[in-house]
């Protein structure tokens, strides 16, 4: 079958201010829908990835009607769901027959309610689960014309025009039977690059070497809600195997995007050292809890080419990380962050205001933390209740929701505490920047580390960004 995986048309100034974009802006390789996209091709179908990123809407309807596709995959998060719904409208009316499913954080999410949704009725399917398996099942069901209650991990339209709800697929426990990301299918890999301060070179390759966490935070989402498997890891030969690949393929610099790298004390470090041994030759940016590593492991990051680290410091008062249960204390943040700064990394701290019970005097400490800690990024964003979190589901015991999906981005301030106002989150945010990034000494100090062209870039971006925020009026983008 004909299948075509769609991310639907979305502009940077629908999420980022124009003020703050410079140093905002980041077009990610789509992981998930590529590992899907690698399935159901292993499966024999016939796969296009279209992505809205760098196609406007109708170009993705011509390249649509140009390839007659038997079913469309739509890509959604939380803040995307009304472009996805309105871009499954227009392909119904233009492509009638063609089968439409939705996938991602907020279907999975959502579940079978996403089809019940005002604007929702041209979407035929969503799936609740892990695609890779699910979809393939879905197409090959497809292809005798109707789907069956038997496959589970999707919500569905029946032939009455009733939904039915298969129920949760088990999750993949063998990640390494999975097929690699099929990135032969983003063509100029040079377009897609996270945000400017947190990349040396091109092209960049996301790459994740496990699945889930065993963490219980507020306000993250995992389609392992109870946590019952943990952390799925691959193995470290399989990690290496795809590293081996994209070398091959030309990349130069890995983003790592588990939800903690040295989750395992000990896979980290042998990856690490394999990494040196098999002499790749990536530059890398991974992130890591700030309790689960010291000098010794960040420093055979480093040996191996790592050059940034990212810790969640989330908050500098102790009560609002227990409040978003994030498991760590103040002095472990601080020793993690001294000990990358020993083993000669670059280090990235974002921090949230609008914590449940957070006051605006709490959030001016977390800014003062901010400033002892020292890191040579940081970043302040809303705390976001996106659907499937234990915030979002419990919110009225914490807070109160303002606007609609829209809002959900790190910009927008969707969530507010009884504590807080909507106003006072966005001031932080904009004192935050200001304070932290107009320091005489922060400003020297990257002056002086200035090696590149590309670093060059970088810290004139920041520098546009830093002048919008202590100039303008705000620094949320439209959507907030």
């Amino acid at each position: 079958m004909k299948c075509a995986l769609v991310v639907p048309a979305w502009s940077p100034d629908e999420i980022f201010s124009s003020r703050t974009a410079g140093s905002q802006i980041n077009y990610w390789q789509p992981l998930g829908t590529l590992y899907v996209a690698s399935s159901l091709m292993s499966a024999g179908h016939d796969v296009r990835f279209i992505n809205g990123a760098f196609h406007t809407h109708s170009e993705i309807m011509q390249e649509l009607s140009a390839f007659g596709p038997d079913a469309v995959g739509l890509y959604s998060t939380a803040f995307g769901w009304d472009k996805a719904r309105a871009t499954a409208k227009a392909i119904k009316e233009k492509l009638p027959k063609v089968f439409i499913f939705a996938g991602g954080p907020y279907p999975v999410a959502a579940g079978a309610s996403a089809l019940e949704e005002e604007g929702a009725s041209s979407i035929d399917a969503v799936i609740t689960g892990e695609a890779e398996r699910v979809g393939v099942e879905m197409m090959e069901r497809r292809k005798c014309g109707c789907l069956s209650r038997d496959i589970l991990g999707v919500a569905y339209r029946g032939s009455a025009g009733d939904i039915i709800d298969n129920g949760p697929a088990p999750l993949i426990e063998d990640l390494d039977a999975l097929p690699f990301p099929a990135r032969e299918l983003l063509g100029d890999p040079n377009r897609y690059v996270p945000p400017p301060a947190t990349y040396r070179r091109k092209p960049v390759a996301v790459l994740i070497t496990s699945r889930g966490c065993n963490r219980r935070c507020l306000y993250c989402f995992q389609i392992d809600r109870s946590r019952s498997l943990g952390i799925r890891y691959r193995s470290v030969e399989n990690v290496l195997e795809e590293l081996e690949l994209l070398k091959e393929q030309g990349y130069r610099e890995i983003k790592f995007i588990d939800d903690t790298l040295a989750a395992d004390y000990d896979r980290a470090m042998q990856i690490a050292r394999e990494m040196k041994r098999r002499k790749l030759g990536f530059t890398w940016f991974a992130s890591a809890c700030v309790n689960q590593v010291d000098e010794p492991l960040l420093r055979a990051f480093k040996d191996a080419g790592c050059w940034a680290i990212l810790f969640g410091a989330e908050s500098g008062v102790q009560k609002n990380l227990n409040a978003i249960r994030k498991g760590i204390t103040l002095k472990q943040t601080r020793e993690a962050v001294r000990a990358a700064k020993a083993a000669g990394l670059t280090v990235q701290t974002p921090f949230m205001f609008g914590i449940p019970g957070e006051t605006y005097e709490e959030g001016l400490q977390t800014i003062e933390f901010a400033i002892e800690l020292d890191p040579d990024i940081a970043n302040f964003h809303a705390i976001t209740p996106f659907p499937g979190t234990d915030l979002y589901d419990n919110v009225d015991e914490y807070g109160r929701l303002e606007g609609g999906l829209s809002e959900f981005t790190y910009q927008g301030a969707a969530f507010v505490p009884y504590t807080m106002t909507r106003a006072q989150i966005q001031e932080l945010r904009q004192l935050a920047f200001k304070r932290f990034y107009s320091r005489p000494s922060y400003m020297f100090r990257r002056f002086f580390k200035l090696r590149t062209l590309h670093d060059v870039k970088v810290a004139l971006q920041g520098v546009r960004s830093l002048l919008g925020v202590i100039f303008g009026k705000e620094i949320k983008g439209k959507a907030s």
